[in-house]
């Protein structure tokens, strides 16, 4: 029998944490690869550039700093004032995220509506406190910035990348045309059963 410690949040909580976790995490990624096309040879270079101690990746807030000097500052005009602004609601949105990431969790009776979480950083305490309404919030601002740093335009980049892609079919979609076994919500739960057997045939 496996015994599992209970953090003691509800599902909602921990829905909306796991939101706030996978939003940052696809943040992360799409701010590195942002930057990392900026060093890419131009027409007629032959030399790629030397990339900077920063985009090793091992902190997050130097690749940032790095996409707001070559990106966002790069930009004009109407997308050049939303990355601007989703630059700065990063910067804010850095410090709720590392409260969670990096903080231990507890609750106390005098307040149970919330959860904290404490952590120590440069010899300063520092507590953090998220209701559920809170971390859907933050889960939802994180949302909203991943598509807005990929799309400031908005809608009209959206269609030109669908257009220069070719067309685009979700996950969900692709399940429900390839006959993969799907959930309650439809998204899959394993390959289509044709594609498992082709695998399964051609190795062996």
């Amino acid at each position: 029998m496996k015994h599992l410690w209970d953090p003691q949040l509800s599902d909602r909580e921990i829905h909306f944490v796991g939101m706030i976790f996978v939003q940052w995490g696809a943040l992360e990624h799409e701010v590195f690869m942002q930057t990392l096309r900026t060093f890419e040879p131009r027409d007629g270079e032959t030399d790629v550039p030397a990339l900077p101690k920063e985009m090793n990746n091992l902190q997050f807030s130097g690749v940032l700093e790095l996409w707001n000097e070559r990106v966002v500052k790069a930009r004009r005009g109407k997308r050049g004032k939303v990355l601007q602004q989703q630059y700065e609601e990063v910067v804010k949105l850095k410090e709720v995220r590392d409260g969670l990431t990096h903080g231990m969790w507890h609750w106390t009776p005098e307040d149970l509506g919330e959860i904290r979480t404490v952590r120590v950083r440069k010899r300063e305490v520092i507590t953090s406190r998220f209701s559920a309404d809170v971390l859907g919030d933050v889960a939802s601002r994180i949302g909203e910035i991943n598509f807005n740093i990929r799309f400031p335009g908005g809608l009209v980049d959206v269609a030109r990348q669908r257009m220069e892609e070719g067309g685009y079919m979700s996950r969900r979609a692709v399940a429900i045309f390839s006959g993969a076994p799907v959930d309650a919500e439809g998204f899959p739960t394993a390959h289509p059963r044709g594609s498992a057997a082709s695998s399964e045939e051609a190795d062996g």
